[in-house]
């Protein structure tokens, strides 16, 4: 058996840009992405706190250590530049390697940056 568990978690990021003429996706800072495990063009969820949608998209590496949280196409239409957005990655892993799950989950600052 399969189980869908949290693999990810982005916590409190900031949305700093907006492209709704990008065809879609959301724009993550590469370096966020390594920390996370995340990969280029994997799907995620995303939950706004500032105005309660939840959507999913696939993410695309932004420029290292820049800070880059850009919501592309139509998901420009679910947030806006300064909004506090939690990011969720799932995985499926198999019952024997339960033992050793253990999600990765980081918390950001109001400039995107890890909190130690």
């Amino acid at each position: 058996m399969l189980r869908c568990m949290l693999s990810a978690k982005i916590h409190q990021a900031t949305v700093t840009d907006s492209n709704i003429s990008y065809e879609g996706s959301m724009t993550i800072d590469e370096a966020l992405l390594e920390v996370t495990g995340i990969k280029p063009f994997e799907q995620v969820r995303v939950g706004n706190l500032n105005n309660g949608e939840r959507f999913e998209t696939y993410v695309i590496p932004g420029e290292r250590d820049s800070g880059t949280i850009c919501l592309n196409g139509a998901t420009a239409r679910k947030g806006t530049i300064g909004d506090i957005i939690i990011i969720f990655s799932y995985r499926y892993y198999a019952e024997e390697e339960m033992d050793r799950y253990s999600p990765k989950i980081i918390r950001l600052d109001g400039t995107n940056r890890i909190i130690k």
